[in-house]
């Protein structure tokens, strides 16, 4: 259908490297103090203490025409094409280059991170969607199906939204999320599915043994059976289905299962950690190296897709 192959010759991002310090000044070595140093003088209050010390730069679309400016070299020139992970930039007097997709770049003076946009020309100036489909850029608005795909959670949804949302606009498909798979069966009593209200799920961690996997296999026995498919990736988290390449890294790291796994994989990495609102900013640091489903494996893929298939089946 829409399935074609992408490939992982990306760099990742470094880690973050915050210096704690420098080096300071013995006073009770008998030094004499500076004329102009006021050690009482200076309102600490008088600022916003809590404020960052920096701020992160604005993730950017490698839009057509858009001008940037490299940081390591100042070549300056607009956008005239996006291949993959990288883009081309004209310059003044019509030379091109390429370039990677990323951080690097600056737009009025300001640093950004160049990600591809949302829909790509292909060499026969066809647009391609993220989801690698051929994108549809005159259909009208649709009312939305009855049918729906459920996910488990947030971010669930905003990786299919990222990738697949054209695809889901054009069909009308609505996703939702469940927060948590446990009560699966409860909600399909609720939505009532039947064969012009499907309901196509991607659950988490679908192995043999897992609670996910009971939880499927007891609605496939269910009386909804027929109007309902679960599907999911191998994964603990949905977080593990974006290759890990994309983050500079050559694996996701290795969590304890007695380790809450989020907090795990942010500690493993040197994040932030202590409170849900660490793990919003890390999922969105790991969605912004998302662009187009190159960027994601291949046990992810396929589950979309066969699920948007089956809701949309008439």
């Amino acid at each position: 259908m829409r399935d074609a192959p992408g490939g992982d010759n990306s760099q990742g991002p470094p880690l973050d490297a915050v210096p704690r310090g420098g080096p300071g000044s013995d006073r009770s070595a008998g030094y004499p103090r500076p004329v102009n140093d006021d050690r009482y003088g200076r309102d600490v209050l008088a600022t916003d203490w809590r404020k960052p010390k920096t701020v992160p730069p604005a993730i950017l679309e490698a839009g057509q025409g858009l001008v940037v400016e490299l940081v390591e070299n100042g070549f300056c020139g607009a956008v005239v094409g996006v291949e993959g992970r990288m883009v081309k930039l004209e310059d003044r007097r019509g030379k091109v280059r390429v370039f990677p997709l990323g951080p690097g770049f600056l737009v009025e003076g300001k640093p950004v991170v160049l990600r591809a946009p949302a829909t790509l020309t292909t060499s026969r100036g066809k647009l391609v969607s993220a989801s690698g489909s051929i994108a549809v850029t005159d259909a009208k608005a649709r009312v939305a199906r009855a049918s729906r795909i459920f996910v488990e959670g947030r971010h669930d949804a905003e990786l299919v939204e990222k990738v697949w949302g054209h695809d889901l606009r054009v069909e009308g498909v609505v996703v939702e999320y469940l927060e948590g798979v446990d009560h699966l069966e409860r909600l399909l009593g609720e939505f009532g599915p039947g064969p012009r209200k499907r309901v196509g799920v991607l659950v988490d961690h679908l192995v043999t043994g897992s609670k996910e996997s009971r939880i499927a296999q007891a609605v496939a026995r269910g009386p909804h059976s027929k109007h309902v498919l679960v599907v999911g990736h191998p994964y603990v988290d949905v977080w593990q289905s974006v290759k890990p390449g994309r983050l500079g890294l050559r694996a996701w790291p290795t969590i304890p299962r007695q380790t809450e796994w989020k907090h795990g994989i942010c500690a493993a990495l040197g994040w932030p950690h202590e409170d849900q609102a660490d793990i919003a900013r890390a999922w969105q640091r790991i969605l912004s190296r998302v662009d187009t489903y190159a960027d994601l494996e291949p046990q992810l893929l396929g589950r979309v897709e066969q699920l948007i298939d089956f809701v949309t089946a008439e």
